[in-house]
This record gives C-alpha cells, sequence and structure tokens, in this order.
C-alpha cells in the first residue's frame, strides 16, 4: 500500500474589487432598465387612450430608436468629458501612461446595445396580444419580470443586497408605468 501524502498549500485569496465593475455595471442597469421602462411607459401611455395594437408598438419602436440614439450620444458625450478632465490632469501631473482612461465609443456602443435589449421586451410582449387588455397586462407582467431579473443581475455582479436592489427597480418601473397611463388617460379624457 502506498503512502498517502496530503499537501496543503495555503492559497492567498485576493479579494476582488467589486467597485471596479461600477463603471460599466451601471451603464450596462441603466441602459437595460431605461429601454425598458421607457418603452414600455410610452406603450402605456398610448394604450390608456388607442386601443390599436399598431400605434402601441410603432409608439414602443419610436421610442426604442430615439432612446438608443439618446442613450449613446449622452454616454458618448460624457464618457468623453471624463476623458479630456482625466487627460488634462495627466498633463498637469506630467503623466504619460494614458492605459486607464475610459473608452467614449465603448460606453456609447454599450449603453445603446442595453437601452435596445431593455426595450426589445415590452416590445415584442405586446406585439402578438390582439385583446387590449391583455395587451395591457402582458406588458405590465414582463415588463415586471424583467425588472425583477435586472434587479437581481445588477445586485449579483456587484455583490449587492438583492431584495432591496430588486424592490427598487420594479417599483420604480411600476411608478413610471403608472404615471405614464394615468397622465395621457386624465389628458385624453380632458380632450386636449
Amino acid at each position: 500500500m502506498a503512502a498517502q501524502n496530503d499537501v496543503c498549500i495555503p492559497v492567498s485569496e485576493e479579494e476582488f474589487d467589486y467597485t471596479k465593475r461600477g463603471q460599466w455595471l451601471r451603464a450596462a442597469v441603466l441602459g437595460a432598465t431605461d429601454g425598458l421602462i421607457s418603452v414600455a411607459s410610452l406603450m402605456m401611455g398610448v394604450g390608456a387612450v388607442k386601443h390599436d395594437v399598431r400605434v402601441m408598438i410603432l409608439t414602443g419602436f419610436a421610442g426604442l430608436v430615439a432612446g438608443a440614439c439618446s442613450m449613446a450620444i449622452g454616454e458618448f458625450v460624457s464618457v468623453y468629458s471624463q476623458r479630456d478632465v482625466e487627460v488634462a490632469q495627466m498633463k498637469r501631473e506630467n503623466k504619460t501612461e494614458k492605459e486607464a482612461l475610459p473608452n467614449p465609443i465603448q460606453a456609447a456602443l454599450a449603453s445603446a446595445v442595453a437601452f435596445t435589449l431593455g426595450a426589445i421586451m415590452p416590445l415584442l410582449a405586446a406585439a402578438f396580444i390582439v385583446d387590449h387588455k391583455v395587451r395591457l397586462g402582458v406588458v405590465v407582467g414582463t415588463v415586471s419580470l424583467a425588472l425583477v431579473v435586472f434587479g437581481w443581475i445588477g445586485a449579483f455582479l456587484g455583490k449587492a443586497p438583492v431584495v432591496k436592489s430588486c424592490f427598487r427597480i420594479l417599483v420604480g418601473g411600476w411608478m413610471a408605468m403608472s404615471i405614464t397611463f394615468g397622465l395621457t388617460k386624465w389628458i385624453g379624457s380632458t380632450g386636449l
């Protein structure tokens, strides 16, 4: 019988700094939830006064395109401004390394893609439902589920409290859809 040697080699565990994920995680979660909530709220607002599925889908699609462009341009300008400040500071300090500078094009593309992915969900949910009330319910249900999933993903990737994250994003989404639906219904009923 061969002698068994158990050798324990101590491995130093490096703590991963989850704050390093903060910049891209914020942009991705913001983009996806903004796409989801913005387009769903637009669709709910139109659905408050129009029963036509075509009008609801066209409004949602216009919101998707406008929102994705807006998010991309906003991130590009914002990140480029941040980059300019960092480059100016590096020049003042006579530093030459530029490897850690933020990438405005990458941020713009990530934001536009995230917005589009979020915005597609309520569009697909509504596209195949003929009955108006059922369509509104399916949009709210789909968006609610997606918000919980986005909240969970953001919390998981950032090692943050999951329940708090999911609750915050879900309530925020419900408020946006409710306010848009209610105000549009009210304005539509007053004949403006």
